[in-house]
C-alpha cells in the first residue's frame, strides 16, 4: 500500500463519484478505478458500493476513511514541522519562465510550492530560452519553465516534461481564416506572419520552420516582436497570423481566434529545466513539488 492509494481513496470517498475525483486528481478514470480496486484487494474487503453514476462507502469504507484521513493529516503535519526546522528564513529560489508557454502550469506550481514551503521565497523572471539556459548554468537561476531544448542544448542540464502543448495558428477575429476550425499548412505559405525576434528567441524560429517542414516554402516574418503581449496586439489589429501553442488562450482570451493545423505538428513538451549537479534541499523540495504537479497524461 502506498500513500497515493490513500489519497485516491479519500478523493473518491469525498466526491462520491469516480469521474469527479479523477478530474480533481488529474488522473484518468480507469486508472483511478484500478488503484481503488488494488487497495480493496490488498485490504481484503470492499470500501465502496458502486452504481452506474456514483459510489457509496461501505461500513468498512467509512471506518477506513476516518483512519486514512488521520494518517494523511499526521503526515502533512510532520512534513511541515520538519521543513520549518530544516529551512531557515529568507532563502530564495529564482525561476525563469517563458510567458507564452507556461500560463497553465506556472501558477499551480508556484502556489503548490509556496503552500509546501512558505518560508522559502520564489522569484520568477521572464526570460528567453537562451537566457534561461545561461542563467541556470551560471547559477543565477535555479530552474526554468520552458519548451524542451534541443538535445545539443541540454548539455549539463536536466529536463522534466510537465505538459504537452499543441501548436496552432492564431488570427484576428476579423481575419478571413478566423471562422475556420482547421486549415492545411500548405495554404499558409504566402500569408503574412508575425514572430518573435530571432536573435532573442532562436528556439521559436526553429519551431516555426519545423511547422512548415512539409510545405514548399517557409513563410518569412513580416514583423518580429520582443514579447508575447506585442505579438498578441500585432495579430489582433492587423492581417498577420502567428504560430503559437494553445496556452495563448490564457493570455489572449477572446482577442484571438485559434485554428488547428493540418497535418497537426508534433506538440511541444513544456517542463522544468535545471542544472545536472547535486541538489540542495531547497532545489530538491521544489523538484518534488514539480513532479507532483505533472498531470497524469503528461507522465
Amino acid at each position: 500500500m502506498e500513500l497515493r492509494h490513500l489519497r485516491y481513496f479519500i478523493a473518491v470517498a469525498l466526491e462520491e463519484n469516480v469521474s469527479k475525483a479523477a478530474l480533481k486528481l488529474h488522473v484518468s478514470q480507469p486508472a483511478l478505478s484500478r488503484q481503488i480496486r488494488d487497495l480493496e484487494e490488498e485490504l481484503g474487503f470492499e470500501l465502496l458500493e458502486r452504481s452506474a453514476k456514483s459510489v457509496r462507502l461501505t461500513e468498512a469504507g467509512r471506518t477506513f476513511l476516518d483512519e486514512a484521513s488521520e494518517v494523511i493529516e499526521r503526515l502533512e503535519q510532520g512534513i511541515e514541522k520538519t521543513r520549518s526546522v530544516a529551512l531557515p528564513e529568507n532563502q530564495e529560489l529564482h525561476i525563469g519562465y517563458a510567458p507564452s508557454l507556461t500560463p497553465r502550469i506556472l501558477p499551480p506550481l508556484i502556489r503548490s510550492f509556496q503552500k509546501a514551503l512558505p518560508k522559502l521565497k520564489v522569484k520568477i523572471h521572464d526570460v528567453s530560452s537562451d537566457e534561461a539556459r545561461k542563467g541556470i548554468l551560471e547559477g543565477n537561476l535555479q530552474f526554468a519553465l520552458l519548451a524542451r531544448p534541443p538535445r545539443k542544448k541540454l548539455r549539463g542540464l536536466k529536463f522534466l516534461p510537465m505538459l504537452r502543448e499543441r501548436i496552432i495558428l492564431v488570427a484576428s477575429p476579423a481575419h478571413k481564416y478566423a471562422k475556420r476550425k482547421s486549415i492545411p499548412i500548405s495554404k499558409l505559405e504566402k500569408e503574412l506572419f508575425v514572430g518573435f525576434l530571432s536573435e532573442e528567441y532562436p528556439d521559436y524560429g526553429e519551431m516555426f520552420k519545423a511547422t512548415f517542414q512539409e510545405a514548399h516554402r517557409v513563410p518569412k516574418f513580416a514583423e518580429e516582436v520582443d514579447s508575447v503581449s506585442s505579438l498578441i496586439a500585432s495579430v489582433e489589429i492587423g492581417d498577420k497570423l502567428a504560430i503559437l501553442t494553445e496556452s495563448i488562450t490564457c493570455l489572449a482570451g477572446e482577442r484571438l481566434s485559434l485554428i488547428s493545423l493540418e497535418p497537426e505538428p508534433e506538440p511541444l513538451h513544456v517542463g522544468l529545466l535545471w542544472k545536472n549537479d547535486s541538489l540542495d534541499q531547497n532545489k530538491e523540495a521544489f523538484l518534488q513539488v514539480a513532479r507532483e504537479t505533472v498531470p497524469e497524461k503528461a507522465k
